[in-house]
């Protein structure tokens, strides 16, 4: 026969052996723990031990380390003799796996010499919950194997929800589903709400509805489980259907169904709904948490709503982790990233530790911004609050730092990456193709391949984007066969990347043959493909698309309007212009700053002057384009003054000058031949930051050689410290044509020729001052040159719209079908002009013709 004291002898070594080894190098008095297990020498009666252990388990223990509180007293239960007791045994499993011991639980069970329902629900939960799915329905089947009574509600609970873990399409749900109604425990609210939620994670919304209306008897759990699964499966107005339903029973919604409830609002963009739920909130605040506070605040940023969520969390009387880091994300969600920086800040000064979502958000952010110096302090707090190797923090880091144009320090935290995933690469791809450099996004993206990682959507998107920036064709090619390779070739996101990539490299009517296999298109799809119109010139077919959209159901929006606008200028359609002016105030999209741009440059384009005018006084928000747009106005039409004017106005409104402004300034003192003011504004470009460029110093030259200092413009151009291009020794070309200089002229058409060889107006410019000198033998001699090289003049082209039809006209083309007609009125009017007397100057038309 077994010594039982030998028994208990062991046991009670093993327990010294996982106290030695879980303690490990702590300073650990044996007395301490021995003293408790030694015999008294009074000991107290059976029943009052075991009544001090059954009040000692439950307490929460003072100590770090729970679990070696718990092997105390397991300790203790086994000298006293009561290892065999299952109510104190069920206690001590419940507590190992709270503790996820689940190794100690497994072996405490398995030498249980007797089981009870609350033994074995104890240990399938374990399993369940922990995602061992497998061996909680090993263990179910031990269970009806070797105890002879019936399952209970937190068993079938357990079973139901290892069956999610499976992994078997829900075949083993579905029998666990007949053997709940075999055994009458379909109308048990606990697994009728366990059964809805297995349905709902198996895809089957029917039969989680079916099962809910066969409920009897539903708690808040069961209605917010429903709710949810009705959200989560994109069925959002279902959800708020079911909610009001709830309302003509006596269940009381909680944060959960509340939550819920908020979730569905966020993705219909509910508002009207969602203040109703902040309503109920109001009316029973004392019971309402943060947690349903910051469900509030998300909802009220995710619906663009960012001053109330605000106003909402500085109200909070109580705030956690998750209030700040909603707060932050919202700001950068909602592209206001300076507040989310701020935001940050402040939350780090109130001693408050951000975890790695916020630290992404906040990255975000400094990314958009191009923050460098904040987004290093970000990185050095996620380094202190060892948050760097956070996968999450990693990849924003990349992000960041690629934005910033930091690539090196992107690279480095690439780099220092233990395992990179597919998001790394994207965002470290994303960094090189945004900086044009294409052999290094490339080169990463061959070693990507090389890893055997499947490349997203976001990654052909990067490098089709690099492609389209360098109008690469070959290269676009084979991206594209790549991506027909992986059978991504329509998705939207993709097909409207190829669509630009091909319309940049002047293959429209690739773009135009993928626009139209395309299944399924939104509006940056359309509008891919209205800017590809534009960009080449193809103005007439965008506005047949413009038709076309009209008739599908997509809504054009500020871009769309912004590409038309561009097409109208191209064509000079003041007709036009003003029709998709017109929709712009219907579509209420007037007041957008990109689009009052393009009108400005519409109307200037297109001969409205005053309605230009009129658009930029009438806008609330200029930017710098704005104030460009209008000085370039004022500039072509000749009104040097008002540009002046409108200079001035802009910078007292505290707009820094950029780049195209003082293009447009020097463009219009050239107009009006202010020298000594043009010069001026030229040597203060500095002063702003901004570095004079080839258009700066053409408007100088031009400036000079129409005040005929020719000479003053060729030292200009000679002297500058960039290298110049051809379009500088062709303006003086034109300025030494006016002035009669061909000396000077022969110079600088032969510079000019030799930067650029194939460009016909520096040919054209030195023949006519030859012309006009009498000079027909050096005429011929450039036309040979010309002939020679193989350059030719693109002929002169006017056009005339006439009965909503636009009719082109090139110089002696006989195309036009009522061509016959036209040369009739011609010849007409050349007899006509004849017969007054007057004689034309044919001397420039000899290339010009």
């Amino acid at each position: 026969m077994r010594n039982p004291y030998c028994c208990r002898y062991n046991l009670l070594k093993l327990c010294l052996r996982n106290i030695h080894n879980l303690t490990n190098k702590q300073v650990f008095n044996f007395s301490t723990l021995a003293l408790p297990l030694l015999p008294s020498k009074d000991p107290p009666e059976p029943h009052f031990r075991r009544r001090q252990f059954a009040n000692l388990l439950p307490k929460l223990p003072s100590q770090a380390n729970p679990i070696l509180h718990y092997q105390r007293i397991h300790a203790q239960i086994i000298v006293s003799g009561f290892e065999s007791d299952i109510f104190l045994t069920n206690i001590l499993l419940n507590h190992y796996s709270r503790c996820d011991r689940l190794c100690a639980a497994s072996k405490l069970f398995d030498e249980m010499p007797e089981k009870n329902l609350v033994s074995w629900s104890t240990m399938v939960s374990m399993y369940a919950q922990r995602g061992y799915g497998e061996k909680a329905l090993v263990l179910f089947l031990g269970f009806r194997r070797s105890f002879n009574k019936s399952p209970n509600e937190y068993i079938l609970a357990s079973v139901i929800r290892a069956c999610m873990k499976v992994g078997d399409g829900g075949k083993t749900g579905v029998q666990i589903h007949g053997f709940v109604f075999k055994s009458s425990f379909d109308q048990d609210v606990y697994v009728g709400t366990s059964l809805v939620d297995f349905y709902f994670k198996s895809g089957c919304i029917d039969e989680a509805r079916l099962v809910f209306n066969d409920l009897k008897g539903k708690n808040a759990v069961t209605w917010t489980t429903m709710i949810s699964g009705y959200v989560k499966s994109g069925k959002a107005e279902v959800a708020l259907q079911l909610f009001r339903q709830r309302g003509e029973t006596d269940v009381v919604p909680d944060r959960y169904v509340l939550s819920s409830v908020l979730s569905a609002c966020t993705v219909l963009d509910f508002v009207q709904g969602g203040k109703q739920v902040h309503c109920h909130v109001l009316r029973r605040g004392e019971e309402m948490d943060v947690s349903v506070i910051n469900v509030l605040i998300d909802f009220y940023l995710k619906c663009g709503k960012v001053k109330t969520a605000r106003r909402l969390f500085d109200d909070m009387v109580v705030r956690n982790v998750i209030s700040w880091t909603t707060m932050i994300a919202g700001y950068m969600q909602n592209s206001f990233d300076k507040e989310a920086v701020e935001l940050f800040s402040e939350m780090t000064r109130l001693a408050w530790n951000p975890d790695g979502f916020a630290c992404t958000s906040v990255l975000t952010s400094c990314g958009s911004l191009k923050a460098l110096g904040q987004g290093r302090q970000v990185h050095a707090y996620a380094i202190k609050a060892n948050l760097e190797a956070d996968e999450f923090v990693r990849n924003g880091l990349i992000d960041m730092y690629s934005k910033c144009s930091s690539l090196i320090d992107a690279r480095r935290s690439f780099d220092s990456m233990g395992e990179q995933n597919v998001v790394s690469y994207n965002a470290m791809i994303e960094g090189y193709s945004s900086q044009e450099k294409l052999f290094e996004a490339l080169d990463l993206f061959h070693n990507m391949r090389l890893r055997s990682l499947p490349p997203s959507l976001l990654t052909f998107v990067s490098l089709l984007g690099a492609s389209a920036a360098l109008c690469t064709i070959e290269l676009s090619r084979q991206i594209h066969t790549l991506i027909i390779k992986f059978g991504v070739s329509l998705d939207l996101f993709v097909g409207s990347s190829l669509i630009d990539v091909y319309s940049k490299c002047s293959y429209v009517k690739d773009a135009k043959f993928i626009f139209e296999e395309m299944k399924k298109k939104d509006i940056v799809v359309w509008n891919a493909l209205f800017f590809g119109y534009t960009q080449q010139l193809e103005n007439e077919e965008a506005l047949k698309l413009f038709s076309e959209l009209q008739v599908s159901r997509e809504k054009p929006n500020e871009f769309t309007f912004a590409a038309l606008m561009t097409a109208s200028s191209n064509l000079v359609s003041l007709q036009h212009g003003q029709q998709f002016h017109a929709q712009l105030i219907k579509y209420g999209l007037d007041s957008d700053p990109f689009v009052t741009n393009a009108i400005i440059d519409m109307y200037a384009k297109c001969g409205g002057f005053e309605d230009a005018h009129k658009t930029f006084n009438s806008t609330t928000w200029r930017d710098v384009v704005c104030w460009n747009s209008m000085i370039s106005t004022y500039a072509h039409h000749g009104e040097a003054e008002g540009a002046l004017q409108t200079f001035e106005r802009m910078l007292k409104e505290g707009i820094k000058p950029n780049y195209v402004t003082f293009v447009g300034l020097l463009s219009a003192c050239v107009h009006a031949g202010f020298v000594e003011l043009g010069l001026h504004h030229f040597e203060s470009m500095p002063t702003f930051g901004v570095e004079p460029g080839i258009e700066h110093y053409a408007c100088v030259v031009s400036l000079l050689g129409h005040a005929g200092k020719l000479y003053e413009a060729k030292a200009l151009i000679e002297t500058m410290p960039i290298k110049p291009a051809a379009v500088l020794w062709r303006t003086l070309l034109s300025a030494c044509r006016i002035a009669g200089n061909v000396e000077l002229g022969k110079y600088a058409a032969e510079k000019a020729i030799s930067i650029d060889s194939m460009d016909s107006g520096s040919y054209t410019l030195l023949s006519n001052i030859f012309a006009s000198k009498g000079m027909w033998a050096d005429v011929k001699r450039v036309r040979e040159r010309m002939d020679l090289a193989g350059v030719l003049k693109e002929p002169g082209c006017s056009w005339i719209e006439l009965n909503k039809d636009t009719n082109v006209f090139i110089a002696k083309d006989r195309t036009h079908h009522e061509s016959s007609l036209i040369y009739l009125v011609l010849d007409n009017l050349i007899m006509h002009i004849k017969g007054a007397g007057h004689l034309p100057d044919i001397s420039t038309l000899l290339i010009n013709d």
